[in-house]
């Protein structure tokens, strides 16, 4: 049985999502669905791109994902289907597979077009997954590409004693994920003392491993399950009550120690 990922912004109200299982499965029927998440907010790759690089690892070689957002424009950019560390991926050649990568795969195909349709979508997804799970040669469904639209992701700016990051992603308990790694951290800071500044709050100037390292309702910052730092409210949302959104500016100042 193969597995088949999905991961859009298709929601959970309409026919979408259920449509292109149905003709997935007309094209192969051994086929076993996991939803990533249906939730992205509309036309937005780079959300989907952080939720979806976050999650298609912990699968088996062997898994087909479809990741399939802003999906208007493939009239003109296309489809790519996309062979990597023994998976695969399908999806619109619109800059979330750049994001997702973070530099171009060795093996890219380009996928052609489909025929005018009332839903173009399920087309694509049933002829491709339906040919990968059948094992048949990728280079069937279309020709290798060098190229796919490229969309750069704002990287944080450091300097021997200071890193600017920002806002990139709202969980669904409101902490507030910073485009800060753990291994940029500890690179920069080197085990000193340091002050996050964010807004106009007061800094948190103490790393937690846990939320309930603070008492319920004070704010901490700590690095998540993807190693990236968030800003949180033990039993609290900290996105709502803070104030802060996607792309606000967070910055942490390291202190030498005395």
């Amino acid at each position: 049985m193969t597995i088949v990922t999905l991961t859009s912004d298709f929601g959970v109200h309409d026919y979408d999502v259920a449509a292109i299982k149905g003709a997935m499965l007309h094209s192969e029927r051994n086929l076993l669905f996991v939803d990533i998440s249906h939730n992205i907010k509309h036309h937005d790759i780079v959300q989907a791109a952080f939720v979806f690089k976050n999650a298609w690892h912990h699968f088996p070689e062997g898994t087909i994902h479809l990741l399939s957002v802003k999906n208007f424009d493939v009239a003109h950019k296309g489809f790519l289907l996309i062979r990597h560390a023994g998976h695969y991926f399908i999806g619109p050649d619109n800059g979330v597979f750049w994001l997702v990568f973070e530099q171009m795969p060795t093996e890219v195909y380009q996928l052609p077009l489909p025929a005018p349709s009332r839903f173009p979508l399920c087309a694509v997804y049933a002829q491709a997954v339906g040919h990968i799970a059948t094992q048949k040669p990728l280079q069937e469904l279309g020709p290798l590409t060098q190229t796919m639209v490229q969309r750069i992701a704002l990287q944080p700016v450091t300097t021997v004693s200071q890193i600017r990051g920002s806002v990139i992603y709202i969980d669904n308990f409101d902490n507030v994920i910073i485009n800060i790694a753990q291994d940029l951290f500890e690179k920069v800071g080197r085990g000193r003392t340091f002050a996050l500044y964010f807004k106009r709050h007061d800094p948190i100037r103490r790393l937690s491993t846990h939320f309930y390292d603070v008492p319920i309702g004070d704010t901490l910052c700590r690095f998540n399950s993807a190693g990236f730092l968030q800003i949180a409210i033990y039993m609290g949302r900290a996105a709502t009550l803070l104030g802060l959104q996607v792309d606000d500016i967070i910055q942490i100042d390291f202190h030498n120690k005395k």
